[in-house]
């Protein structure tokens, strides 16, 4: 298993972490425990060391199951993380009240690597007037925490300010070779490179999304290396940079399991070929985009109710990925009804304000016509 050492804490983590909110559930949409144990007991024994839960995963299942499957192991074998569900927090008080019950429910003494979960830049500022920082690190003082960090979803002006803040033992965010614009992004990388804080990355593999492309794209991978899983090269891309820790991944299945093991028990950094050859596929994905929508809403608000930035955000993921899976949440349950494209009464006022001069009507019904239809 490849080792990475954070020499700001001088331990030594292994660079795949097992992900706890993805487990392989039952009928009933429990965890099922008997799989999911073997699956960490195989991730283990390969030499993961770093497990990776938090308070809301699996409906508040992950840490109960977390604590009973690593019973039997030495507590000082590995490194557990979870996270501080800061939305509950309304008090200082309230940071004891749910660390507690996630001793209890993980049934052990410490928390090796303890987040902020979920940061933007508007809970950090109530967390800050909330006192909550500094309760964290007298808990860390008192040895009931090892490593305090956060976990971030925001812009790259919200992390550099968090990441300013104070000296962070470490950080987690999200990063993939299609998001490097996205949220921290490299530059947040860079950034966290500078001050050394070691980096631990969530969504290498955009939830799914960069394991499964089209007959074209996978066959742009497989001539760079028939042998491998389209999902190995996600990983392999973010495992080559030197200030990333430990890359997570939610795995569901044994299948998954294994394929990661076979990247990461033998890891090699992506070669230049490789790193050109998913420059190149990058580039054929975003050749995809359907309009140059950036989301900067002064087409909003709608007086139709359409929500004009986030229909067009989902159908130019449809295309990007040629993929409806890829956004059967987003425009089936996230998406209300009333706010889909169809809704739209070409009243021309979003067209006025639009800063790039898109044609937002006929888009529109593209969009909502492509979704329905399904065709790719």
């Amino acid at each position: 298993m490849e080792l990475r050492k954070m020499e700001k804490l001088g331990i030594e983590t292994s660079l795949l972490g097992f992900g706890c909110m993805r487990f392989p559930t039952n009928a009933e949409g429990k965890i099922d425990r008997e799989l999911a144990q073997k699956m960490l007991d195989r991730a283990i024994a390969a030499g993961v060391n770093y497990i990776d839960t938090a308070y809301p995963y699996h409906n508040g299942e992950s840490e109960l199951f977390v604590g009973e499957a690593l019973k039997k192991y030495d507590r000082a074998s590995y490194y557990l993380a979870t996270k501080l569900p800061v939305w509950f927090v309304k008090s200082v008080e309230d940071v004891d009240k749910y660390f507690n019950e996630q001793l209890q429910k993980l049934q052990t003494d410490y928390v090796d690597f303890y987040l902020l979960h979920a940061m933007n830049l508007g809970r950090w500022k109530e967390m800050v007037e909330l006192g909550v920082v500094e309760r964290l690190e007298e808990l860390k003082a008192e040895g009931k925490i090892r490593y305090l960090g956060f976990s971030f979803h925001d812009s790259y002006e919200a992390f550099e300010e968090m990441l300013c803040a104070r000296d962070w033992d470490f950080c987690q965010i999200q990063l993939n070779y299609m998001d490097t614009n996205e949220q921290a992004g490299m530059k947040g990388y860079k950034l966290a490179e500078e001050r050394n804080i070691p980096l631990v990355i969530m969504e290498p593999i955009k939830g799914g999304m960069l394991a499964n492309f089209g007959a074209d794209i996978k066959k742009k991978f497989n001539e760079l290396d028939p042998e491998a899983s389209v999902a190995s090269f996600a990983l392999r891309w973010v495992g080559s940079l030197p200030n990333i820790k430990v890359v997570l991944s939610g795995m569901s299945t044994m299948e998954q399991v294994e394929d990661n093991l076979k990247t990461f028990v033998d890891f090699k950094p992506l070669s230049e070929e490789e790193s050109k050859g998913i420059d190149e596929i990058v580039n054929i994905i975003n050749s995809r985009v359907q309009n140059g929508c950036t989301g900067c809403s002064y087409c909003m608000p709608c007086p139709a109710g359409v929500n004009i930035p986030k229909n067009f955000r989902v159908w130019n993921t449809y295309h990007m990925y040629q993929s409806y899976d890829a956004v059967r949440w987003n425009w089936e349950t996230e998406m209300q009804d009333c706010e889909k494209a169809k809704n739209c009464v070409e009243c021309g006022m979003c067209e006025a304000a639009c800063p790039q001069a898109l044609n937002i009507r006929e888009d529109l019904k593209r969009a909502q016509e492509d979704l329905d239809n399904k065709s790719i």
